[in-house]
């Protein structure tokens, strides 16, 4: 099954509208303006689970008809990140939307090197056996990004 089939199979609608619905809660409750452009662009890091790059999400809403410069992406996206509502995949300097935006978290993605899907998992030992290590030599972590890469389930089925 191709990633295209997966999406028409998967109702990734309900997916975008909890993340909008998330969002808003999420600003409410911290006095931040989840303002109509940082809304759409919640919505096109949320339109698949595979990571978007700033400049398609620039593209994507000058299509929208809306004037877009990279500031203005990075500026939406800054806001976002801020607010737990995305991830950044550093590997990819991509961005995919947080399955858990309501509580801090620190994730590692699973990144599927075929269909590009992103599969967040929030195992605190994995970092806790991380800091630990960093700790014994003489470390002090400051930022952690967990990225695997392979094959997932589904591409392995095929």
């Amino acid at each position: 099954m191709t990633a295209a089939e997966r999406a028409s199979a998967h109702d990734h609608q309900h997916c975008i509208d909890d993340a909008l619905v998330r969002a808003s809660t999420i600003c409410a409750q911290s006095g931040g303006r989840l303002t109509p452009l940082r809304r759409r662009v919640l919505e096109l890091v949320w339109h698949s689970h595979a990571p978007v790059g700033a400049y398609d999400i620039l593209d994507a809403l000058r299509r929208d008809g809306r004037p877009a410069a990279p500031p203005t992406a990075y500026r939406a996206l800054e806001f976002l990140l801020g607010h737990g509502l995305i991830h950044r995949i550093e590997s990819l300097n991509a961005f995919v939307g947080c399955a858990q935006p309501e509580r801090p978290h620190l994730g590692q993605f699973l990144i599927c090197s075929k269909c590009s899907d992103v599969t967040e998992l929030d195992d605190r030992r994995v970092f806790d056996v991380v800091e630990a290590s960093a700790r014994a030599a003489g470390f002090s972590v400051d930022r952690v990004t967990i990225e695997l890469r392979g094959t997932c389930p589904v591409c392995k089925a095929a």
